[in-house]
């Protein structure tokens, strides 16, 4: 089979999807030497490192033709390398069914609140209109959570939608680091609403009263989202290099994830499969990621948020357990899984659409 997959989100340096096409991409082509995949987009991007010989780099559009990607130049590449499907990894797929075709829908945060993705009117308005539409054949989601809210928001036949988890890369894993001259807490991840970052840094200053702990966050700074004035104890990492993640999870103290909502939560699994204590909010995906193997909260409680820090800032010794439930837990999820169950949902989408 040949597959044309969107790689659009790897023109963004870091996050959540940019990870999961990187991730899926190369899964796909190394487990499945027999199949062609091509990475399609209108945009320039890094082509993966170590990429097998099935995956290729399409060509860019060169014409004003071409450059109406969507319509007319993303169809124009797939026939030249006559592609048998394609899959949109960030909620988009061709307006022509001219093939069978795959959307990963990672959430339903643009839908949910304005504030939290108030540059995704596009996507509100695109993605609706393809899923009511049925333009895709199969749609995908990072975990049932999300696959059952689809189904209710856009009316979607639920033998058309898969929950298919991701999982963290191979190399987060347990680092041998100095101890910190102050022990830390970290938040990793795009530093925005969504992520209630700003509870987060109450609930700190309350847990620094007494205890002399840092508050390091590492990440993005979402347009539009503005940072707190600097204070004594408070880090800005900005984004920080995949190859340093590992130390940074297996340095902390807690690695602290109170989002409001998520697709899937994939910092809260990076951190597990480093040993790291993880302390996060019960938003159902992340409770279907971490399981019984990250101390949950909720979201809203600031108190509740600074009972727990303050028990890992005063016994880290007692989460010893935590931790290693994190590293078994970690063990249920690899990017070789998630390639195989996709490629099913691929086979799946062909016999529908001959159907």
């Amino acid at each position: 089979m040949t597959i044309a997959l969107d790689v659009t989100p790897l023109t963004v340096p870091t996050g959540g999807v940019h990870r999961y096409t990187l991730e899926l991409t190369r899964a796909l082509a190394t487990n499945f030497p027999g199949d062609e995949y091509w990475m399609l987009t209108d945009q320039r991007f890094p082509i993966p490192k170590d990429a097998p010989p099935n995956l290729h780099r399409g060509d860019r559009p060169r014409s004003f033709i071409g450059r109406r990607w969507w319509l007319w130049g993303l169809q124009r590449e797939m026939t030249l390398r006559s592609v048998d499907l394609f899959h949109g990894t960030d909620f988009g797929v061709p307006y022509l069914p001219l093939r069978p075709s795959v959307m990963t829908l990672h959430d339903l945060s643009p839908w949910m609140n304005r504030d939290w993705q108030p540059g995704a009117g596009r996507i509100r308005r695109r993605t609706r209109f393809l899923l009511w539409s049925k333009l895709p054949t199969m749609v995908i989601t990072p975990s049932e959570a999300v696959r059952w809210a689809a189904i209710e928001r856009f009316r979607l036949s639920p033998e058309r939608i898969v929950a298919i988890p991701l999982a963290a890369s191979a190399h987060f894993r347990p680092v041998q680091v100095p101890v910190p001259a102050t022990p830390y807490l970290l938040f990793v991840g795009t530093i925005e609403p969504r992520k209630n970052v700003m509870r987060l840094i109450e609930a700190w200053r309350e847990v620094r009263k007494t205890h002399r702990v840092d508050l390091v966050l590492a990440g993005r700074v979402r347009p539009g989202f503005t940072l707190p004035a600097a204070e004594e104890g408070l880090f800005f990492r900005g984004p920080v290099p995949e190859e340093e993640l590992p130390a940074l999870y297996s340095g902390a103290l807690a690695v602290v994830y109170p989002s409001l909502y998520e697709g899937f939560g994939l910092p809260v699994l990076e951190a597990m499969q480093c040993g790291a204590l993880v302390i996060t909010s019960r938003d159902p995906a992340i409770v279907e990621c971490s399981a019984d193997a990250a101390v949950q909260v909720e979201a809203t409680d600031t108190r509740a948020l600074v009972q727990a820090l303050t028990m890992a800032a005063a016994s880290p010794e007692n989460f010893a357990n935590m931790r290693e439930k994190a590293v078994e837990r970690a063990k249920h999820f690899s990017w070789k899984r998630t390639a195989e169950r996709t490629r099913e949902v691929y086979d799946a989408a062909r016999r529908i659409f001959r159907a």
